[in-house]
């Protein structure tokens, strides 16, 4: 049983009276949660560890984001998947910290969406740098066990579309300066959150960045398809869009995929370095740049909003319920190999039966 279509021609993807709705708690797979649920006390179990909390990290002080954002927050007691450290009033750093693979789902969200609210809102802000603490991942792709439902009722952020791609463009149209410091892979949402930052500087021995989603059966929705033309040209984005290859720090610096790549040891002194030095400049001129560069590269929402709906449709066919499934069995979200070596694995499972 497949999760039943559930889509508007706005970019809310919420059910409504003329809009099929998903069918009963099934989850990415057209599974019921009951029959699922020894694959999720596993995951459960191996995501449970001990993890590093700051309590101040996301803040409950977004009255300015209207109610829209205001349907978004983070649940008390859940675990924050994101850590804000003021190392400046005018440069924070958010550390990405949901072991054992930063897996992005539907609880992300609301947190995700406390830190942009935060950036966007702080008077004095200039500069924040996102990087990680768990060691060989930066951001990896969205959860598979949720119900998708979860998900597709999720309100619509304020620019209109749909939390993920809305928190993204408010990241990239923020007069705030984002750079992503990448050690580990940057896969799926990983990839898409470094593409709507402004700068991306990448481990030379340890970064890798995907969009793997089409050796999985579906359509990438955080909005890569916008922007990676915009870096890149068009033939070296749809090599990465249509391969789903893994691409080493090395050739995403030549590809234009980041800004540079480092030798590990000295990324860190550097994303610092350029942060500090950006975060002493006067804020509203930093802001007018900013400005005035959004005009000349950032896509439209028209082009983003429907990579989404894109998403939530493609994911439900036939043959990424398929490769999802595949992809489960052999480790997917529980096995370090298979998040490790994703490129290989959607490979082996689109191979033709022997």
């Amino acid at each position: 049983m497949f999760i039943g279509i559930c889509r508007t021609g706005a970019y809310t993807n919420s059910c409504g009276p003329d809009v099929p709705c998903i069918l009963s708690s099934p989850n990415f797979l057209g599974i019921k949660k009951e029959a699922n649920m020894k694959l999720t006390q596993l995951l459960m179990a191996l995501v449970a560890g001990p993890l590093f909390f700051n309590g101040s990290a996301i803040a409950q002080n977004d009255q300015a984001s209207g109610a829209a954002n205001q349907s978004a927050q983070p649940e008390a007691g859940a675990q924050q998947e994101f850590r804000i450290k003021h190392v400046t009033p005018a440069y924070w750093r958010v550390t990405i910290d949901h072991p054992p693979f930063n897996i992005f789902g539907p609880e992300s969200i609301p947190q995700l969406n406390s830190v942009i609210t935060q950036i966007e809102n702080d008077p004095e802000l200039k500069v924040v740098v996102f990087d990680s603490a768990v060691p060989g991942f930066f951001l990896t792709h969205y959860d598979f066990i949720p119900p998708l439902e979860v998900t597709t009722r999720m309100p619509p952020g304020p620019t209109g579309m749909a939390p993920l791609p809305d928190m993204l463009t408010r990241l990239s149209r923020s007069s705030v300066v984002s750079i992503v410091s990448i050690r580990g892979r940057a896969t799926g949402v990983g990839s898409e959150l470094s593409l709507a930052s402004d700068m991306r500087f990448a481990s030379r021995e340890k970064a890798v960045l995907s969009q793997f989603e089409v050796g999985a059966g579906f359509v990438p929705g955080g909005g890569p398809m916008s922007r990676l033309p915009r870096l890149m040209g068009r033939g070296r984005a749809l090599e990465i869009l249509l391969s789903g290859n893994d691409i080493n720090g090395e050739l995403a610096e030549r590809y234009g995929y980041v800004n540079r790549s480092f030798p590990d040891a000295e990324l860190d002194r550097f994303v610092d370095t350029l942060a500090r030095r950006i975060a002493s400049f006067d804020k509203q001129t930093i802001g007018e740049i900013k400005h005035f560069v959004n005009i000349a590269t950032l896509p439209p929402d028209s082009e983003v909003g429907p990579q989404w709906d894109a998403f939530i449709t493609s994911v439900q066919r036939p043959a990424a319920q398929r490769d999802i499934k595949n992809l489960m069995e052999l480790g997917l979200q529980k096995k370090p190999d298979v998040e490790i070596h994703l490129d290989r694995y959607t490979g082996q499972v689109n191979q033709p039966d022997k």
